[in-house]
């Protein structure tokens, strides 16, 4: 791997590692702006719901804005969301403000996703521990953010917002510094939608759909009761950073498709315990042991992509994917509602089987 590789290799693991503390900080910083506004629940659901629209938005348009004026311009535009959008936060309190704030954000969180997906995965000798390390960089991130803004919180009240913005400038920066290849930061580049024939990829794509719907379910479910509800988000993420960084540098992936196989297996069958879990020591264990067996899917499903990794690929595969994680908790929900949540709960049990049909499908192709 040359030196340029590897700068661009360094500038994905750094940047997404900023992202993952900008992004998942915008949860708390909603509660902070409904304790200093008095917003109701509805108004906080909505600004978070204008951030996943923002996200979706940018996936698609780092898709297709590379084409016109460059993959550079792109990122550069896009990825200014998170400096501004927190600055803005910081300052006003208008609803007009916050909407296009939290869209902003969201924009920056898409683009940040697909730009870094593409830095790693077409500058790795090994594009499954690439991107397992990129991934835990994301888990880092999101593990110390909320000491980040208990940080910055004891200063004043604006400053995480401030904060936050001010990480969003450095990780502007550094895309600013990049020194993208020439081939791919030009302007007026022809657009390869090829891989739209591919069932490769459709496979990939419903793949990753599946592992958002299982891991945003539980992520925001109320499948720890009581005090310990509260460390569902510290669980996952610290048995995904664990297993990344396993699977990066301790337990290399000699086949990565029979290693999802696994993977969709263990999900399966740790989150039916789960759900049977009658006391909360096992149900910490279980919860710890589905992050832990889920941990690699995401990128090593990206990392088999392989060459059809590009602006435009990623653009469609993980706007498309993400999907999972807003259908599915919104069909717990209902079903919650009308048969409690266990019931609801229940029905993340197809997010967990269609990973691994998925899987064993994706291997069935490999090998043909």
């Amino acid at each position: 791997m040359n030196s340029l590789d590897k700068r661009l290799q360094m500038s994905g693991f750094i940047t997404f590692f900023l992202s993952g503390i900008c992004s998942i900080s915008s949860g708390i910083i909603v509660s902070l702006l409904q304790e200093r506004y008095g917003f109701d629940y509805n108004v906080t659901g909505t600004l978070l719901s204008i951030m996943s629209i923002g996200n979706l938005m940018a996936g698609f348009a780092t898709g297709v804005l590379p084409a016109k004026i460059g993959l550079k311009a792109t990122i550069i535009t896009l990825s200014a969301g998170y400096e501004l959008g927190y600055l803005w936060l910081g300052i006003s309190g208008w609803m007009s403000i916050l909407v296009l704030s939290f869209l902003l954000i969201g924009f920056a969180k898409g683009s940040v996703i697909n730009m870094c997906t593409i830095l790693v995965s077409n500058h790795s000798e090994n594009r499954a521990k690439g991107m397992n390390i990129m991934h835990s960089c994301y888990a880092l991130g999101a593990l110390i953010c909320p000491f980040v803004i208990a940080g910055a919180g004891l200063i004043g009240p604006v400053v995480p917002m401030f904060t936050l913005g001010f990480l969003g400038l450095i990780m502007w920066i550094i895309f600013h510094l990049t020194p993208f290849e020439k081939k791919t930061a030009g302007k007026k580049e022809k657009t390869d939608w090829g891989f739209l024939k591919s069932k490769r990829f459709w496979l990939l794509t419903g793949l990753i759909f599946c592992q958002n719907a299982a891991e945003t379910s539980v992520n925001g479910s109320g499948i720890l009761s009581g005090t310990l509800s509260a460390y569902t988000v510290t669980v996952m993420w610290t048995a995904t950073l664990i297993g990344r960084l396993l699977i990066a540098f301790v337990f290399p992936l000699k086949n990565p498709y029979t290693a999802m196989i696994k993977m969709g297996i263990g999900c399966t069958v740790f989150y039916i315990g789960l759900m049977m879990a009658n006391n909360q020591v096992a149900a910490i264990l279980l919860l710890f042991a589905f992050a832990f067996s889920m941990a690699g899917m995401n990128p090593t499903a990206v990392a088999c992509a392989g060459k059809m990794t590009s602006v435009a690929s990623i653009g469609v595969l993980l706007p498309a994917a993400s999907f999972g994680g807003i259908l599915m908790p919104w069909i717990i929900g209902i079903v919650s509602n009308i048969a409690g949540l266990k019931m609801g709960m229940a029905m993340n049990i197809i997010s967990c089987v269609g990973m691994l049909i998925f899987c064993i499908a994706v291997k069935n192709l490999n090998e043909e």
